[in-house]
Protein backbone atom coordinates (compact mmCIF):
# COMPACT_ATOMS: atom_id res chain seq x y z
CA UNK A 1 0.00 0.00 0.00
CA UNK A 2 1.19 3.50 -0.84
CA UNK A 3 0.10 6.62 1.01
CA UNK A 4 -0.19 10.10 -0.44
CA UNK A 5 -0.58 13.10 1.84
CA UNK A 6 -1.22 10.74 4.70
CA UNK A 7 -4.19 9.05 3.00
CA UNK A 8 -4.28 5.54 1.58
CA UNK A 9 -5.68 4.82 -1.87
CA UNK A 10 -7.31 1.69 -3.21
CA UNK A 11 -6.81 -0.05 -6.56
CA UNK A 12 -8.96 -2.51 -8.46
CA UNK A 13 -9.34 -5.79 -6.62
CA UNK A 14 -7.44 -7.73 -9.30
CA UNK A 15 -4.33 -5.59 -8.84
CA UNK A 16 -4.64 -4.82 -5.15
CA UNK A 17 -3.00 -8.10 -4.19
CA UNK A 18 0.09 -7.48 -6.34
CA UNK A 19 3.20 -6.43 -4.40
CA UNK A 20 5.12 -3.38 -5.62
CA UNK A 21 8.49 -3.49 -7.32
CA UNK A 22 10.44 -0.22 -7.44
CA UNK A 23 11.79 0.29 -10.97
CA UNK A 24 14.50 2.75 -11.98
CA UNK A 25 14.33 4.63 -15.28
CA UNK A 26 16.77 5.86 -17.90
CA UNK A 27 17.54 9.53 -18.49
CA UNK A 28 16.71 10.76 -21.99
CA UNK A 29 18.01 14.17 -23.06
CA UNK A 30 15.95 16.00 -25.70
CA UNK A 31 18.31 17.19 -28.43
CA UNK A 32 16.33 20.37 -29.17
CA UNK A 33 15.37 21.58 -25.72
CA UNK A 34 17.94 19.94 -23.49
CA UNK A 35 15.15 18.60 -21.30
CA UNK A 36 16.21 15.71 -19.12
CA UNK A 37 13.39 13.19 -19.12
CA UNK A 38 12.88 10.00 -17.15
CA UNK A 39 11.84 7.17 -19.48
CA UNK A 40 10.92 3.50 -19.31
CA UNK A 41 10.10 1.09 -22.12
CA UNK A 42 6.35 0.37 -21.87
CA UNK A 43 7.12 -3.33 -22.28
CA UNK A 44 8.60 -3.26 -18.78
CA UNK A 45 5.15 -2.55 -17.35
CA UNK A 46 3.67 -5.50 -19.28
CA UNK A 47 6.47 -7.77 -18.10
CA UNK A 48 6.23 -6.73 -14.44
CA UNK A 49 2.45 -7.17 -14.41
CA UNK A 50 2.69 -10.60 -16.02
CA UNK A 51 5.25 -11.62 -13.41
CA UNK A 52 2.67 -10.75 -10.74
CA UNK A 53 3.86 -7.36 -9.48
CA UNK A 54 3.01 -3.68 -9.77
CA UNK A 55 5.72 -1.31 -11.00
CA UNK A 56 6.55 1.73 -8.89
CA UNK A 57 8.50 3.98 -11.25
CA UNK A 58 11.22 5.87 -9.43
CA UNK A 59 12.15 9.33 -10.71
CA UNK A 60 15.81 10.22 -11.11
CA UNK A 61 15.52 12.57 -8.16
CA UNK A 62 17.00 11.08 -5.03
CA UNK A 63 14.77 13.10 -2.68
CA UNK A 64 11.58 12.21 -4.58
CA UNK A 65 12.53 8.53 -4.83
CA UNK A 66 13.28 8.42 -1.11
CA UNK A 67 9.86 9.93 -0.37
CA UNK A 68 8.12 7.38 -2.59
CA UNK A 69 9.93 4.47 -0.99
CA UNK A 70 9.06 5.81 2.46
CA UNK A 71 5.39 5.92 1.47
CA UNK A 72 5.21 2.59 -0.38
CA UNK A 73 6.10 -0.82 0.95
CA UNK A 74 8.00 -2.39 -1.94
CA UNK A 75 8.89 -6.02 -2.43
CA UNK A 76 12.20 -5.27 -4.10
CA UNK A 77 14.21 -3.14 -6.52
CA UNK A 78 14.83 -3.46 -10.26
CA UNK A 79 17.68 -1.45 -11.77
CA UNK A 80 16.87 -1.28 -15.48
CA UNK A 81 19.03 -0.70 -18.55
CA UNK A 82 20.02 2.38 -20.53
CA UNK A 83 22.63 5.09 -19.84
CA UNK A 84 26.27 4.30 -19.27
CA UNK A 85 27.70 4.87 -15.83
CA UNK A 86 29.62 8.12 -15.41
CA UNK A 87 32.75 6.04 -14.93
CA UNK A 88 32.10 4.64 -18.42
CA UNK A 89 31.48 8.02 -20.03
CA UNK A 90 27.80 8.39 -19.18
CA UNK A 91 25.94 11.66 -18.75
CA UNK A 92 23.29 10.80 -16.16
CA UNK A 93 24.87 11.58 -12.77
CA UNK A 94 21.44 11.86 -11.13
CA UNK A 95 20.73 8.26 -12.06
CA UNK A 96 24.09 7.08 -10.75
CA UNK A 97 23.35 8.85 -7.47
CA UNK A 98 19.95 7.18 -7.11
CA UNK A 99 21.03 3.66 -8.02
CA UNK A 100 24.15 3.62 -5.85
CA UNK A 101 21.99 4.90 -2.96
CA UNK A 102 19.57 2.02 -3.60
CA UNK A 103 22.43 -0.46 -3.39
CA UNK A 104 23.53 1.01 -0.07
CA UNK A 105 19.96 1.03 1.24
CA UNK A 106 18.86 -2.41 0.04
CA UNK A 107 20.60 -4.43 2.81
CA UNK A 108 19.19 -2.09 5.48
CA UNK A 109 15.65 -2.49 4.16
CA UNK A 110 16.05 -6.20 3.28
CA UNK A 111 15.12 -5.47 -0.33
CA UNK A 112 15.96 -8.13 -2.93
CA UNK A 113 17.52 -6.44 -5.95
CA UNK A 114 17.90 -7.31 -9.62
CA UNK A 115 20.09 -5.36 -12.03
CA UNK A 116 19.35 -5.57 -15.75
CA UNK A 117 22.14 -4.70 -18.21
CA UNK A 118 23.32 -1.31 -16.87
CA UNK A 119 21.78 -2.39 -13.56
CA UNK A 120 24.09 -5.39 -13.37
CA UNK A 121 27.01 -3.08 -14.17
CA UNK A 122 25.95 -0.83 -11.28
CA UNK A 123 26.19 -3.81 -8.94
CA UNK A 124 29.59 -4.76 -10.34
CA UNK A 125 30.89 -1.19 -10.16
CA UNK A 126 29.59 -0.85 -6.58
CA UNK A 127 31.78 -3.82 -5.65
CA UNK A 128 34.82 -2.48 -7.48
CA UNK A 129 34.66 -4.52 -10.69
CA UNK A 130 36.52 -2.81 -13.55
CA UNK A 131 34.27 -2.73 -16.63
CA UNK A 132 35.86 -2.71 -20.08
CA UNK A 133 34.52 -1.55 -23.45
CA UNK A 134 33.30 -4.41 -25.66
CA UNK A 135 32.49 -4.28 -29.36
CA UNK A 136 30.65 -7.53 -30.09
CA UNK A 137 27.72 -7.53 -27.66
CA UNK A 138 24.99 -5.72 -29.62
CA UNK A 139 22.82 -8.58 -30.84
CA UNK A 140 19.05 -8.99 -31.11
CA UNK A 141 19.53 -12.70 -30.45
CA UNK A 142 22.49 -14.32 -28.73
CA UNK A 143 23.07 -17.88 -27.54
CA UNK A 144 24.74 -18.04 -24.13
CA UNK A 145 25.23 -20.60 -21.38
CA UNK A 146 22.69 -20.07 -18.59
CA UNK A 147 23.19 -22.42 -15.64
CA UNK A 148 25.10 -24.74 -17.96
CA UNK A 149 22.51 -24.84 -20.77
CA UNK A 150 22.45 -23.02 -24.11
CA UNK A 151 19.66 -20.43 -24.17
CA UNK A 152 18.80 -17.60 -26.57
CA UNK A 153 18.50 -14.08 -25.15
CA UNK A 154 19.54 -10.65 -26.47
CA UNK A 155 22.49 -8.36 -25.87
CA UNK A 156 22.67 -4.56 -25.98
CA UNK A 157 25.73 -3.52 -24.01
CA UNK A 158 29.02 -1.85 -24.87
CA UNK A 159 30.69 -2.42 -21.48
CA UNK A 160 31.33 -5.71 -19.71
CA UNK A 161 33.84 -7.99 -18.06
CA UNK A 162 35.19 -11.54 -18.13
CA UNK A 163 36.66 -11.21 -14.64
CA UNK A 164 34.65 -12.77 -11.80
CA UNK A 165 34.43 -10.89 -8.50
CA UNK A 166 34.88 -13.06 -5.38
CA UNK A 167 31.49 -11.92 -4.00
CA UNK A 168 29.62 -12.56 -7.26
CA UNK A 169 28.88 -16.02 -8.62
CA UNK A 170 28.63 -16.19 -12.42
CA UNK A 171 25.66 -18.22 -13.63
CA UNK A 172 25.52 -17.19 -17.29
CA UNK A 173 28.25 -16.37 -19.79
CA UNK A 174 29.17 -16.41 -23.46
CA UNK A 175 31.30 -19.14 -24.96
CA UNK A 176 34.36 -16.89 -24.70
CA UNK A 177 33.71 -16.00 -21.06
CA UNK A 178 31.84 -12.68 -21.16
CA UNK A 179 29.88 -12.60 -17.89
CA UNK A 180 26.14 -12.40 -18.54
CA UNK A 181 24.55 -13.06 -15.15
CA UNK A 182 25.64 -12.83 -11.53
CA UNK A 183 24.38 -13.64 -8.05
CA UNK A 184 25.83 -12.22 -4.85
CA UNK A 185 27.04 -15.03 -2.63
CA UNK A 186 25.43 -13.54 0.50
CA UNK A 187 22.96 -10.79 -0.40
CA UNK A 188 19.77 -11.27 -2.48
CA UNK A 189 21.31 -9.39 -5.39
CA UNK A 190 21.06 -10.68 -8.94
CA UNK A 191 22.19 -9.33 -12.29
CA UNK A 192 21.47 -10.20 -15.91
CA UNK A 193 22.93 -8.58 -19.01
CA UNK A 194 19.99 -9.29 -21.33
CA UNK A 195 16.74 -7.30 -21.56
CA UNK A 196 13.81 -9.58 -20.69
CA UNK A 197 11.29 -6.88 -21.64
CA UNK A 198 12.58 -6.80 -25.26
CA UNK A 199 12.07 -10.50 -25.98
CA UNK A 200 8.83 -11.49 -27.72
CA UNK A 201 7.23 -13.47 -26.28
CA UNK A 202 8.65 -12.94 -22.82
CA UNK A 203 10.80 -15.87 -21.76
CA UNK A 204 9.12 -18.04 -19.14
CA UNK A 205 12.54 -18.45 -17.50
CA UNK A 206 12.78 -14.69 -16.96
CA UNK A 207 9.28 -14.45 -15.50
CA UNK A 208 10.14 -17.34 -13.17
CA UNK A 209 13.36 -15.60 -12.15
CA UNK A 210 11.47 -12.46 -11.14
CA UNK A 211 8.93 -14.47 -9.16
CA UNK A 212 11.66 -16.39 -7.34
CA UNK A 213 13.73 -13.31 -6.51
CA UNK A 214 10.83 -11.16 -5.35
CA UNK A 215 8.41 -13.72 -3.96
CA UNK A 216 6.46 -12.32 -0.98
Amino acid sequence: MCHAAGQGFSMTSSLNQHPWLAITQRVEIDAKTGERRDALDQRWVDFILLAGFLPLLLPNSLAAAQALLAACRVQGIVLTGGNSLQSCGGNAPERDELEFWLLNQAPKQHWPLLGVCRGMQVIQSHLGVALEPVSDQILALQTIQISGKNQVVNSYHSWGTRVEHPELKTWAQTEDGMIKAIKHIERPWWGIMWHPERLTPFRSEDLTLFREIFKP
